[in-house]
Order: C-alpha cells, then structure tokens, then sequence
C-alpha cells in the first residue's frame, strides 16, 4: 500500500471489516443496494500520516442528502462564535477590506458570525442541502469541492483571502496537494490558513476509533501536517488543543517566513515523540487496543440482554456506524437508536439497520441502558438528560473505555 502524500510504502494497521457509508440512515427498500468498502488505516513510516487505505467516492459521501448538520449542537454553536471573534481578532485588521473563506462551510454555523458583521466571506461547501440552510441564513455559499481549480475560480471573482479556513474537514480530502496549491493561490501574503480536525493524539490514548470511518480519510499530527503541506510553501506556525470531538488540534499555517514560529508549534512536536506518533509500534498497540475495546462492549451487551435489559442507543452519529459494524451489533442487542436529526428519523442505522426513532421516543421510553454513541457532547447531553438518570437509566459509554455510568 503506498501513501497519498508522498507516495512511499505504508503499513496496513486496523482491519476494521466491511464497512458502509458512516452517514448513509436508509430505509428498507434499500438494504439490498447498500455499498460497503472495507475500512482499513495504514500508516506511513516516511511522512508519518495515518491514512485509510480504501476511501470510497466523495460523491457517495458528501450530497443533496448529507444528513450532518452542524447547528444541532448548542456547545458546537458556541465553539464556532468563539472561533469567529478569534479569527477575526487575529487577522483581520480592517473588516471593510477583509475577505474570508472557509472549506466545508456545512449550514453557515461559523460564516454566519462574519455574514451579520458585513464582512465579505464565502462558503465552499459540497452538499447541496446543508448549504442551502446556509444561505438561508445570508451566508455566502458555492456549492463545490475545493481545490486548485475552485481556488482559481474564486480568486477570479474576489480576490485573494485574509483567511482561509475549515473545521473538521481537511481529514476528509484525499487529495491534499490540489488544496494546498489552491490555498498558496488564494491566500494573501500575510494571510492565515487555519484549520482544526480530530487529533491522532487523542485517537491513541484514548482508543476512540470511532473516529475511523469513510469520511476521515486522515487523522492528523502536527509531524504529518508538516509533511503534508510544507512541500507547498505553507509553514505550521501555531497550534492551539481544543476538547471539540473528544479532542482536535488547531493548526494555523503561513505562506513560508511569513510569520514567527511560536513555541506551541516546538512543545506539541515534542509531545508527539513522546506519545510515540512517529513510531509504528504506537499504531500497532492502537490496533490491540481496539480488539480489546470492541470484545468488552460486545461482552457486556450480551451480558445486559441475557439479564433481560433492554439497551436502546443515544444519538445516531457517523463514529456509531463504525463502533456498530466493526462489534457487529444490530438491533438484537440495541432496541433503537433516538436522535433529533429529522433526516434520520424513520430511518435505519448503516449496515447493521437498527431503527433510528424521533428523540421524544427516548422521552417518553424508560430503557434500562442507553449506549452514549455521542460520547464527545456527553457533559451537554448530560445536563439534558437529568430525567432519563433520576428514572433509574444508566449510560454505556465506550470511550476511553467500556463502562457503564450510573451517576453522572
């Protein structure tokens, strides 16, 4: 298997198994026609990014029906208004003149805080649906995928950028060159490429490999983000941790000297030595980890149904495709999974079709269990959920272990 940065030979990690598309909730006529790919992560030992091996078509991920919208979380609102005023505090020294463009826009749930101040801005966002939403909200959206030729598009029309941005979606790009290129094309001289994802870090220690699935094409570190894009004249200048996703990295990047390099940049690098992100013995544990994680929760379902507890599931998220799949639990272990996405709603889980019910089904139910598939929002959903826990309702969570929580 060879790497897609920098085309030298990798190492087959995980094996996951057959894996269907993680936003795909479908309804019964169409379980027959169900694609699957098999999901596997490999690493590379030259420019140290952890990679799927096999990433299906982006046409079969990102569409008209793409059922992730980020407004739905009050916290995640609150992250991308912060993320604005700090964007805007940095970098934008006259907003009369300022231009902004953000990849992956999704509903305008960032953009809309420049959108309100009349700052020029634009969207780049390739599912029809959700960038719809977006304009709804006055939000400036092209419907596209970036890349050079996007970039070209958009330097025609309205110039070049003070910042280019995106959150929790250069992991889903394969093809990184063509969105370098077409952030050195786009971006000012003194102008900020700043981006945030989940953190191979976090993956590691915390055995989330539920952040492993068809879209996530990559989990970064700083050492591979630096041998991704410095080829291409971008310099890693800062990085700032943040806890969104159980745990993500903001990585600020420059066209080269540019600007001084902080010492977060130095301190993190160290870090990752430390953790051992530069070794494939790290990775190799990873996978031990995860075989054990996986034969615990299925251990402890079976144990749950054999007493005669019932287990429905709590949020019907892309990481819970591959949690499901991979421990292959279907709806003999988990009744249902509530959720409040209406798109999902009526529908069934991808791959193990479990029955995904509106969230007043959850309110009114009294399951014995409820599975946290939603494990990085769990202190909101906690606060939200004070009724479900004073009736005797316990959370099974999975991350960084398998345990059941009877107080929260």
């Amino acid at each position: 298997m060879f790497c897609r940065i920098c085309n030298n030979q990798t190492q087959v990690i995980n094996s996951f198994g057959r894996m269907p598309i993680a936003n795909n909730f479908l309804k019964q006529d169409s379980f027959k026609e169900e694609y699957f790919f098999d999901l596997e992560t490999m690493f590379c030992i030259s420019c140290k990014t952890f990679q799927l091996v096999e990433q299906p078509d982006p046409q079969l991920m990102f569409h008209e029906n793409y059922a992730f919208f980020s407004g739905t979380s009050k916290k995640m609102a609150e992250h991308f208004k912060i993320m604005a005023e700090s964007y805007r505090q940095q970098f934008i020294a006259d907003p009369q003149k300022a231009f902004v463009v953000e990849l992956g826009s999704n509903d305008g749930i960032m953009l809309k805080h420049f959108a309100r101040d009349g700052i020029k801005h634009l969207g780049v966002e390739p599912s029809e649906n959700v960038a719809h939403v977006a304009r709804e909200q006055g939000v400036a959206t092209k419907v596209a995928f970036f890349g050079e030729q996007t970039a070209s598009a958009i330097l025609e029309e309205h110039g070049q950028a003070d910042i280019i941005c995106a959150a929790n979606v250069m992991c889903h790009i394969p093809d990184l060159a063509s969105v370098a290129k077409g952030v050195v094309s786009l971006l000012k001289n003194d102008g900020v490429f700043v981006f945030e994802d989940p953190y191979l870090g976090d993956v590691i220690q915390k055995t989330s490999y539920d952040q492993i699935y068809d879209e996530h094409v990559y989990i970064f570190s700083l050492l591979s983000v630096q041998q991704i894009f410095e080829p291409y004249g971008l310099e890693l200048f800062h990085v700032e941790p943040q806890i969104t996703h159980g745990g993500s990295m903001r990585y600020y990047l420059c066209l080269q000297g540019q600007r001084v390099v902080q010492d977060s940049v130095k301190k993190q690098l160290e870090i990752e030595k430390t953790l051992g992100l530069d070794n494939v013995e790290t990775f190799i544990n990873f996978r031990d980890a995860c075989e054990k994680s996986r034969q615990e929760l299925v251990t402890l379902l079976k144990e749950l149904k054999a007493a005669g507890k019932r287990v429905v599931g709590y949020a019907a998220t892309s990481k819970s495709t591959t949690i499901l799949n991979y421990c292959g639990i279907g709806k003999e272990s988990i009744e249902y999974i509530s959720d409040t996405t209406p798109l999902k709603q009526g529908k069934f889980s991808p791959g193990m079709h479990i029955p995904i019910k509106p969230y007043q089904e959850f309110t009114n139910d009294t399951p014995d269990y409820a599975v946290l598939f939603a494990w990085n929002h769990a202190q909101e959903i906690f606060e939200k959920e004070e009724n479900f826990t004073k009736k005797g309702g316990k959370w099974i969570t999975f991350i960084p272990e398998v345990k059941v929580l009877e107080q929260v």
